[in-house]
């Protein structure tokens, strides 16, 4: 079966995030800021610019409130007082939210197990059964490209593809730390399996596996609570490597440069990143850095 191209994404943040402890007691671990907006903003704007028209985020009960607020809160209250002030223009980040896609939030369903896939299973209901649909981890970031969109061009170059995953080249020493594809066909990039955290020596390639996924319906029959694996976890990678069964999982390459933002080393290293690329103030950091 043919699917329709995608036009809605599923953005995933449910999980308790405890190396960020304690401030994700209170705050979704992808509402910590990447500049001047939080990490979930930029996923949402990378899926936006790849034309995605419906939001699906899911998150833990606590997030929900947190993201229905952030992004369907016009802050009237901050308007008015932003206007009395003669500051109008500091309002415009706000005022810009509104110009996002359709996006809705719900909350991960309780009674599913721990695991990356839960998420996705409990937004089942937001996917129609003749549609493809993008999968995003809020842990990812992608800067100087769309990721959405590079998996959205490729659907429509192999509408037959079951699915379609995106990986980043990285160096031989930092294999072990990742998620490394190993490839059915070199020629076609086609996936065989994914080799979680291997042995350098027994890295299959040097591409990674990270968070930006295209999905058919059909990954839900594996996306099963009752199909755990490692840890009694339900993977989003055993569902994807199941799907190689029933026909082909392309591999596409970023265009852009992948950066997790998963613990806190790797946070303040895509923070930094964004500064030194995006913000007017990035060489009053560089400076500051060579005098310490």
């Amino acid at each position: 079966m043919k699917y329709r191209k995608p036009t809605k994404a599923i953005i995933t943040d449910a999980g308790c995030a405890s190396r960020f402890l304690p401030i994700t007691k209170t705050v979704p671990k992808a509402m910590l800021p990447i500049g001047p907006k939080p990490i979930m903003q930029l996923v949402v704007e990378e899926c936006a610019d790849a034309g995605i028209e419906e939001i699906i985020i899911v998150a833990t009960a606590e997030g929900k409130v947190v993201y229905e607020d952030y992004f369907n809160n016009a802050a009237i209250k901050i308007k008015k007082q932003l206007h009395s002030q003669g500051k109008d223009k500091r309002y415009e980040p706000i005022s810009a939210l509104g110009d996002l896609p359709k996006i809705v939030v719900i909350e991960q369903d309780p009674s599913y197990p721990y695991g990356n896939g839960s998420p996705i299973a409990s937004a089942r209901k937001f996917i129609d059964d003749d549609e493809a649909f993008i999968v995003a981890y809020s842990d990812d970031i992608v800067f100087g490209s769309s990721d959405v969109k590079t998996l959205i061009d490729s659907y429509e170059q192999h509408p037959d593809a079951k699915a379609i995953i995106i990986a980043q080249e990285m160096p031989r020493e930092v294999l072990n730390k990742y998620g490394i594809i190993r490839l059915a066909d070199d020629a076609k990039m086609t996936l065989h399996d994914i080799v979680e955290k291997p042995n350098i020596e027994d890295a299959p390639s040097n591409l990674t596996s990270y968070g930006r996924y295209l999905l058919t319906p059909e990954v839900f029959h594996y996306l099963d609570p009752r199909n755990t694996g490692l840890d009694n976890e339900l993977w989003t990678v055993d569902a994807i490597t199941r799907m190689t069964n029933d026909g082909e999982v392309l591999v596409e390459k970023t265009a852009g440069k992948w950066l997790t933002t998963g613990d806190p080393k790797n946070y303040l290293t895509a923070l930094l990143e964004y500064v030194m690329d995006y913000e007017d103030y990035a060489n009053d950091i560089k400076h500051f850095m060579e005098d310490k």
